[in-house]
């Protein structure tokens, strides 16, 4: 009879702990994750065609992701998942021509006067 009370109560224990993770108790602060490069519509406006790597690079900073076998395409990614579990995705891609000058971009992000 007592092993069954300690069971139980060990039991309840490991229930009520595993449920911290389920459920938001009120003043529990969580943080916001932020990932990737942060780009603003500011920015974007200021992306002329025919900017070198250099102009664009000060612009919007390091590209997340540059690859190899096409070095002029540029990534720009970033997400943002706030304490309630909202998810928000932005990506900006840069192309530049065969003499490292900007052709144009694509993504989430539009140019100022209307084509990208």
């Amino acid at each position: 009879m007592q092993k069954a009370v300690k069971l139980s109560i060990a039991a309840a224990c490991l229930l009520m702990i595993s449920a911290c993770s389920y459920l938001k108790f009120p003043g529990v602060y969580t943080l916001d994750i932020q990932q990737g490069n942060i780009i603003t519509q500011d920015m974007v406006d200021q992306l002329k065609p025919g900017m070198t790597k250099r102009q664009v690079r000060f612009v919007l900073g390091t590209p997340l992701i540059t690859d190899t076998f096409t070095p002029d395409r540029w990534d720009y990614y970033y997400s943002l998942k706030d304490a309630n579990g909202k998810l928000t995705k932005e990506r900006l891609t840069v192309f530049f021509d065969e003499e490292d000058k900007l052709a144009r971009f694509s993504g989430d992000f539009r140019a100022e006067n209307g084509d990208s």
